[in-house]
């Protein structure tokens, strides 16, 4: 009877310890939050919604951890600089963007979130990519390309149009606006993406989202929460990458936005 009980004993107290063992794994793997924040770059300092005042409202309410921006790494020291010296942005890359220019850079002032540059722009691939584009529409070999490409565009700003939510921030943060998107995107893909090398659409992304991902892995299971800050058009790509993850929550827009509308 006493071999029983101390059998027992050992088993409840292997259990426990077994059990607490787990817990203390769980609450040091907890998975990191992500959010994909699309904007529309100058159009934030004109529309009479989605403008910088409501994205720095937006911001706070999401308090991240970190924000994943649009910037490339080898540009924010510059902009830090002129951050610090003068309270404003010089860095001509950065200064295009008035979501980090007017939004991101003051709240850092504010808020206790790390910005981690992860655009894989660079000048050389930019000039490259614009002369090739112009290349193209110049040959009349190419004709047919071009009128397709064109026709897409055409047809994406359409169906854009007839939502009747141009620039509606609850529109932008939908699977509808990012298949919009794609009508012109994935046919400028097609037809120019190997042609155009790092500067092609899918190979763009792919060098973007590569330094979203080392930030992800440098921070992997730690419970924190991710703001990724991109033009609206790259929104749809990243998040078919991110679904593919399983050790991050993808949080909704939507719940952040009715939350600044409601206050």
């Amino acid at each position: 009877m006493k071999y029983i009980l101390l059998l027992s004993t050992l088993a409840l107290f292997f259990m426990t310890a077994c059990q607490q063992e787990q817990l203390q794994e769980s609450q040091q793997r907890q998975k990191n939050e992500v959010l994909t924040l699309g904007t529309i770059h100058s159009g934030h300092l004109t529309d009479s919604i989605y403008n910088v005042a409501y994205l720095d409202q937006l911001i706070r309410e999401i308090n991240p951890d970190f924000i994943l921006a649009e910037i490339p790494p080898n540009r924010m020291d510059e902009a830090w600089k002129g951050f610090k010296r003068d309270d404003s942005i010089s860095e001509p890359r950065v200064l295009r963007f008035p979501e980090y220019v007017d939004v991101v850079f003051p709240l850092s002032k504010e808020m206790d979130f790390e910005i981690i540059p992860t655009a894989g722009w660079t000048r050389i691939m930019a000039d490259e990519r614009s002369a090739k584009l112009r290349a193209i529409r110049d040959d009349a070999s190419r004709a047919k390309d071009w009128n397709a490409y064109v026709a897409a565009n055409r047809k994406s700003d359409s169906l854009y149009k007839a939502t009747g939510k141009v620039n509606d921030p609850h529109f932008i943060h939908t699977q509808e606006y990012d298949d919009i998107q794609d009508v012109a995107l994935q046919t400028y893909n097609r037809l120019f993406n190997e042609e155009l090398a790092l500067g092609g659409w899918e190979n763009i992304n792919i060098a973007h989202y590569w330094n979203i991902e080392k930030a992800l892995e440098k921070h992997r299971y730690q419970g924190k929460r991710f703001l990724i800050i991109y033009g609206a058009g790259h929104k749809g790509w990243f998040l078919r990458q991110l679904r593919k993850r399983d050790d991050i929550a993808i949080l909704e827009m939507e719940a952040f936005l009715n939350a600044i509308e409601n206050k």
